[in-house]
């Protein structure tokens, strides 16, 4: 009875499999589908930047791969492993990584233009000096290195609509964006508990019922930022700007510091 059981659990573990993979070669139909094998041969051949774009990479462990500033735009890596992964320098402009594990990942320099992060893990991932704009809704950044880092609304694209970075409901615990760029970027309710943002630009960004609990935002500039319903509690706002910062129903304000804070 047992032998059944498990036989009955494993055919119907084999066939969730299939259908998962017939689901995923039919969404994207036109992209190559390469093996980590086949992957790994082709960053290792030749002298030259390997090109890796319009790939699918969807499900596989890529775990701990040097992917040697390739370029990697319009590819696919949803619910890829790529914790650890070396990706510094790459070109990721319009791909998907959505529920992709990124954790410990090193992205540095990497350029994530108009990229699809939903459900993403970069728990510890070093973004620093990255070009972002994208969906990182619901996305995992708790203690990721987001210093120095371009993620504003592209001002040059008007005609498309806005395009901003979008962290929205996401964990930001305990991350650095330090002396980054995050103006007019859409940070609403998320939990930023703990982070540091000092000297991070913010203009216009919308923080709407977001957690900043502890956060760090010495020196940083908050104009026409939109806080409502944000907590602020035991936050440190000295020397930030806050001129024309939006502050309806701010909770915790009366515990941060303040001094030589502008705007309030």
């Amino acid at each position: 009875m047992e032998s059944n059981r498990r036989c009955a659990a494993f055919a119907a573990a084999a066939f969730s499999f299939l259908l998962i993979a017939a689901a995923l070669a039919e969404e994207w139909q036109g992209y190559e589908r390469l093996t980590r094998e086949q992957l790994l041969s082709r960053l290792t051949e030749g002298t030259t930047l390997p090109s890796l774009s319009g790939k699918n990479f969807s499900g596989l462990d890529l775990s701990g791969i040097d992917f040697r500033r390739a370029n990697l735009s319009a590819s696919v890596f949803n619910k890829a492993r790529l914790s650890g992964a070396r990706l510094d320098g790459c070109n990721l402009t319009v791909s998907f990584l959505e529920g992709a594990n990124l954790s410990e990942a090193s992205l540095t320099r990497a350029t994530l233009f108009s990229v699809q992060m939903s459900g993403a893990v970069l728990t510890g991932a070093d973004l620093t000096g990255a070009r972002l704009i994208g969906d990182l809704r619901r996305a995992d950044l708790s203690h990721a290195k987001l210093v120095q880092m371009n993620a504003a609304a592209d001002m040059k694209n008007q005609s498309m609509g806005l395009m901003r970075t979008n962290i929205v409901n996401a964990k930001v615990l305990s991350a650095d964006m330090t002396d980054s760029d995050f103006s007019r970027a859409d940070l609403s309710f998320s939990d930023f508990t703990g982070t540091r943002m000092l000297g991070t630009k913010l203009v216009r960004a919308d923080f709407s019922g977001s957690l900043l609990s502890g956060v760090d935002l010495t020196g940083a500039d908050l104009r026409d930022a939109i806080l409502i319903d944000a907590d602020l509690t035991n936050a440190n706002l000295s020397k930030a700007n806050l001129t024309g910062a939006q502050l309806r129903g701010v909770k915790g304000l009366s515990s941060a510091r303040r001094p030589d804070t502008l705007g309030l």
